[in-house]
């Protein structure tokens, strides 16, 4: 019973998202994953929010990225009271310009563990999250 309740609850254990772009490329290359690389406004940016709530928080995306995907957001908040330490505006900012120097946001990218872009999304994905984690999905796989 006590393994039911560990399984069960793991399985209900959010996504970990790292905001240190050094720190996912070392997980990718040691688990052999991709890296997902969000550009978000969480307290500004509509189509941010409803990104994270109907993909990023969806169950069948759940499930592909734990085994798929090393997850990195880079936010970028307005809000006086959402305002990040100077030292991950740091961060964000370079990968700004290093993978979003239109300043696209949502902008999601897929990367290899070198940080080489394999596909990227401006906006909210215009498919349904079956087929968007279906396209990931399959485009780990070939990376494997």
């Amino acid at each position: 019973m006590k393994l039911f309740t560990f399984l069960f609850l793991l399985a209900f254990v959010p996504l970990k998202w790292e905001t240190d772009f050094d720190t996912a490329q070392k997980d990718a290359k040691e688990k052999k994953q991709l890296i997902l690389l969000n550009f978000s406004g969480s307290d500004w940016c509509a189509p941010c929010v409803a990104t994270k709530r109907d993909y990023f928080e969806n169950d069948s995306f759940v499930s592909m990225a734990k085994d798929n995907l090393v997850l990195l957001n880079a936010d970028f908040p307005r809000k006086k009271k959402n305002q990040l330490s100077p030292e991950q505006i740091k961060k964000n900012e370079a990968l700004a310009e290093k993978y979003n120097k239109q300043g696209n946001f949502p902008f999601t990218l897929l990367l290899d563990s070198n940080g080489k872009v394999l596909k990227s999304w401006v906006g909210k994905p215009e498919v349904s999250v079956e087929k968007w984690t279906k396209e990931i999905k399959n485009i780990c796989d070939s990376h494997k």
